[in-house]
């Protein structure tokens, strides 16, 4: 009997001794191997492909004049660059593209139910704006143009780009929102003309102090695509892209998309309906 007591009163001392410390009178914690959930890598965006909808605003460039297929300017070009990214399974993309509208008119475009039934199913609103309010002044002052003209009209143009992203922002707060900057369409007509490149820098860098109060937007860099090039990306006008400027403008929003807006956004299966109206409008 006495034997067997002390056999349980050892073992119980071991046991307890293993969990117990009697000069700190704390158990003791062994240390854990770490878990290997937690050095697991992030998942790749392409693990699981997402669908994209995206609807494109704004001016001319929007809308495509220039482009010879008459599809909608850079957006195929775009459509084609996303559904080949291994991220992307499919891009539902919609053009509200007008020509000749200057940002106030875009603010009336962005009012309507066609426009913001659209916004508020997107992951992204694609911008082209402002080349109109800088043509307005061209137009207005051809004769006498001054800085102090562009300067007055760059106010409003302030006024109405914070108003279009408050719109945007309102009717879906989670889309994100990429503005596409302005380029010289002058260089064919005005190469000599070193303001012209000046001022539309101004408004370009205006652009993106605005943007930089937004979270959830980008500013796309174009002009210096028809700047440095000795190929012609222009059409018969002088004044639109062509073709292949298109094209070139299509790879500058995808780099942003891919490399920036994509990493941002939440993971989605589904897209707010077929693309369709990207082709024409």
């Amino acid at each position: 009997m006495f034997r067997k007591f002390t056999f349980i009163f050892f073992s119980l001392f071991l046991l307890v001794s293993c969990s117990f410390n009697p000069l700190t009178n704390k158990d003791i914690v062994q240390p854990n191997k770490q878990s290997e959930l937690s050095a697991k890598e992030q998942i790749p965006l392409d693990f699981f492909p997402r669908n994209l909808t995206i609807a494109s605003v704004g001016d001319s460039l929007t809308q495509g004049v220039g482009d010879s297929t008459e599809r909608g300017g850079y957006l195929p070009y775009l459509e084609e660059l996303l559904e080949q990214e291994r991220s992307v399974q499919d891009a539902a993309l919609y053009n509200f593209g007008v020509r000749g509208n200057r940002s106030d008119q875009l603010l009336k475009k962005l009012a309507t139910d066609e426009v913001k039934n659209a916004v508020k199913n997107t992951d992204v609103v694609i911008i082209t704006i402002g080349g109109n309010d800088v043509m307005k002044v061209v137009r207005e002052n051809f004769s006498n143009l001054k800085m102090k003209a562009f300067t007055k009209e760059k106010i409003n143009y302030e006024k109405n780009l914070t108003e279009v992203l408050n719109t945007i922002k309102e009717v879906n707060p989670n889309t994100k929102i990429v503005l596409i900057g302005l380029y010289n369409p002058f260089l064919k007509w005005f190469s000599e003309i070193r303001e012209i490149n000046d001022i539309l820098e101004d408004w370009n860098n205006t652009s993106q102090a605005i943007l930089a109060q937004y979270p959830g937007t980008y500013f796309v860099e174009i002009d210096d695509i028809f700047q440095n090039t000795q190929e012609n990306l222009l059409f018969t006008d002088y004044f639109h892209p062509n073709d292949k400027g298109y094209e070139l403008i299509a790879g500058r929003v995808y780099e942003t998309l891919t490399e920036e807006v994509l990493k941002e956004l939440p993971y989605k299966r589904e897209t707010a309906g077929n693309g369709e109206s990207a082709v024409e409008r």
